[in-house]
């Protein structure tokens, strides 16, 4: 499945990205899949969105929980809990 991937804030900033495409496997489903699919890339994408770490994610620009299900083309973004701009 193809998505597209987007990082705000201080999250885009630690990552030094603010958009990707990304290819995921078949065991990737929903919204916190993608989120441990990119821990398991490891070093600042393990420490930016540790499960630990308090961040907001939205499916498709609707505020989403972990178990919200993917689609192919989506767009799931994620982004620290207060942003202003």
């Amino acid at each position: 499945m193809n998505i597209q991937l987007r990082f705000f804030a201080s999250i885009r900033e630690a990552l030094g990205t603010a958009q990707e495409s990304v290819s995921l496997p078949d065991h990737v489903r929903n919204v916190g899949d993608v989120r441990r699919h990119l821990i398991e890339r490891g070093g600042v994408w393990a420490e930016t969105l540790a499960e630990g770490r308090v961040l907001r994610m939205a499916y498709n620009h609707v505020m989403s929980e972990p178990q919200t299900a993917i689609t192919e083309g989506c767009e799931v973004a994620f982004f620290p809990p207060v942003t202003g701009g």
